[in-house]
């Protein structure tokens, strides 16, 4: 008789790992408790999920944060700059009250709008990633189970969207709303630059994760799981989110782990061409543009933010190669 996904997996399990398996605890055990498991053990994964939930949480906590630190990400020190808009002291004016010291020119604090670039860029993120993946799904598991003209509809609109060029049409597309919605003289709200980058984002990040469900689903629908769930006149519902979708939720997991790194690299790239937020938005892209023209007079300036999204984007990795290995019953890890 043949098995789910989910039942191979666990099956796979238990006889690769024989009575070593049963000493360890793990007969009887879920898929996602064994997943669970092998996270658990792996020193990368321990690691780098821990990075990633100070930065989560030191992204919920801004408001806090600000609130006892006592200095607001817009609020200028130009006494505490020389003649040269360069801040006074060492490191680029670190002091107990500004603990990675202040822009030139401006005089604003470094350390708050950091805080403030984080949430904004794992918000971006988090939010682009949870909707491409929710369209992805969708059009994914539709075309898959469906075929015919649907998967051949879903199939071409899914090659036209990867034929389109991103930074070209994100170039265009993002000054040409905000002239459309605000005009020349009025300020953008931050809100509408998010959410232009948010739907940029979602417009062509979801083809990866379709095309992945699609061959899953593909591979899944002819099974006898599936033709026994049909026979009993399951509706269309039920086959694509009671029988299909609880069986490719590891492969999901992990590019949604993986697209999330990805959509805060490009929100720093675009913020600091120029095309995503503004400097009046706190944000890890502008800072490291305005820290071009310092990088021989105030390193730390390009040194702070650079490292911090350096770090996020890597424990991001890190966690999502681990999650991978953890959640494939074949791996040595």
């Amino acid at each position: 008789m043949s098995l789910s996904p989910v039942e191979g997996v666990a099956l796979a399990e238990i006889e690769s790992g024989g009575d070593a398996g049963a000493e360890k605890g793990f007969v009887g055990r879920s898929p996602g408790q064994l997943a669970w498991a092998r996270l658990r053990r792996d020193r990368t994964a321990v690691v780098s999920g821990a990075m990633l939930l100070f930065f989560v949480v030191v992204a919920l906590a801004v408001p806090l944060i600000e609130m006892a630190y006592g200095i607001g990400p817009r609020e200028q020190f130009q006494n505490r700059l020389d003649g040269f808009g360069m801040p006074l002291g060492y490191a680029g004016g670190v002091t107990g009250e500004h603990w990675f010291g202040l822009e030139p020119g401006l005089g604003r604090d470094i350390f708050i709008r950091m805080v403030h670039g984080l949430r904004t860029s794992l918000f971006i993120a988090f939010a682009a990633a949870v909707i491409t993946a929710a369209i992805g799904i969708v059009l994914g598991t539709v075309a898959g189970y469906l075929g015919g003209w649907v998967d051949a509809v879903v199939n071409w609109v899914t090659d036209l969207t990867l034929a389109m060029p991103f930074l070209i049409i994100a170039l265009a597309l993002t000054p040409t709303l905000a002239l459309r919605f605000y005009g020349q003289r009025e300020a953008v709200p931050p809100a509408f630059q998010i959410g232009v980058l948010v739907a940029i984002f979602a417009l062509f990040g979801w083809t990866s994760t379709a095309r992945l469900v699609r061959g899953q689903v593909i591979a899944l629908r002819e099974r006898e799981f599936v033709e026994a769930a049909r026979a009993a006149g399951a509706g269309l519902g039920h086959m694509l989110f009671r029988q299909l979708l609880p069986n490719i939720w590891a492969p999901i997991l992990v590019s949604f782990s993986l697209a999330v790194p990805a959509y805060i690299t490009s929100e720093a790239a675009l913020s600091f061409i120029g095309v995503g937020l503004t400097d009046e938005t706190p944000s890890f892209g502008r800072m490291i543009y305005r820290s071009l023209d310092y990088l021989q007079t105030d390193p730390a300036y390009v040194f702070f933010p650079g490292v911090t999204i350096f770090a996020l984007v890597f424990a991001f990795n890190l966690f999502g190669d681990a999650l991978r290995d953890a959640l494939d019953p074949k791996s040595s890890r």
